[in-house]
């Protein structure tokens, strides 16, 4: 069994007040025992006023919440995926970049959120995450962690199952998924998605989810989850901040892909016939 942590948090428009959240956390994950900790997306700062945020970013060598994050975890001893942080790139665009963060302090890997979300929401809330973003164009495991064979996803890539069985058949143990979800998507998709997606892949899902109402009026979804390579539900947070604890068995992947062996079964799917 390997005990990993979740941190539910609600990330404000101040970095270092969040830098000081994201300390607290990885101390407390530390305490309750576990190996790794799994933080939201956006942890460092979340504001949809552009203009104000953009005072705040800062490459990612200079990036104060990452320090912090580095810090913490070399001094609790205990690995960190930071879900991601808004990093400035050289262009003057803006990475939404994860970070996996060893018990040394070192960052060992990082990912660039592969689909950036534009929509127009029913509600009247706009999204152009394009317009600041610059997508990433690689998909990331990192080997040696203590829990297995990591895969890096951000948010709305759950939306894109081909990604998923990517790192599946690239032989990830778990599949990490930060997320700020909306609330009205959150409740529509939050939980069947993650349930499809661990069940598909026949592995581990964490998806470490920001929660509540937000000093830039967002509102998100929150019900941080770990969901089993049967789709079975080992820890939902619900709505409360904090930080949660879980423990997974990776022999129960094998157990599973032995009753469905589904990634064994999978052939090249060949182009669509109009008749």
């Amino acid at each position: 069994m390997t005990r990993i942590a979740l941190f539910q948090s609600t990330t404000g428009i101040d970095p270092a007040a969040n830098a000081r959240s994201l300390a607290g956390a990885v101390e407390q994950a530390a305490a309750g025992g576990a190996e790794m900790l799994f933080t939201p997306e956006m942890s460092g700062l979340l504001d949809r006023d552009s203009a104000r945020a953009a005072k705040m970013l800062s490459p990612q060598d200079r990036d104060r919440v990452l320090a912090a994050a580095r810090e913490a975890a070399a001094q609790h001893r205990i690995w960190l995926h930071v879900g991601s942080l808004a990093v400035l790139l050289d262009d003057g665009k803006v990475a939404n970049r994860g970070f996996v963060i060893d018990r040394e302090g070192q960052v060992r890997a990082t990912y660039d959120k592969l689909h950036l979300f534009d929509v127009d929401l029913p509600t009247g809330e706009s999204w152009r995450e394009s317009n600041i973003y610059s997508a990433g164009s690689g998909v990331t495991l990192v080997n040696g962690t203590p829990v297995g064979k990591l895969g890096l996803t951000i948010c709305y890539d759950l939306r894109f199952p081909g990604l998923f069985a990517r790192l599946a058949e690239s032989d990830a143990d778990v599949i990490a998924v930060p997320a700020a979800f909306t609330v009205p998507t959150g409740r529509a998709h939050w939980h069947v998605l993650l349930r499809a997606r661990a069940i598909e892949a026949g592995l581990f899902v964490v998806a470490a989810a920001q929660v509540g109402h937000h000093e830039d009026g967002r509102n998100t979804f929150g019900h941080s989850l770990v969901v089993d390579p049967w789709g079975e539900i080992q820890l939902d947070m619900s709505e409360g901040n904090g930080v949660g604890f879980a423990d997974i068995d990776l022999k129960r992947i094998s157990e599973v892909r032995s009753r469905i062996p589904a990634l064994n079964h999978r052939r090249p799917i060949p182009d669509a016939v109009t008749l």
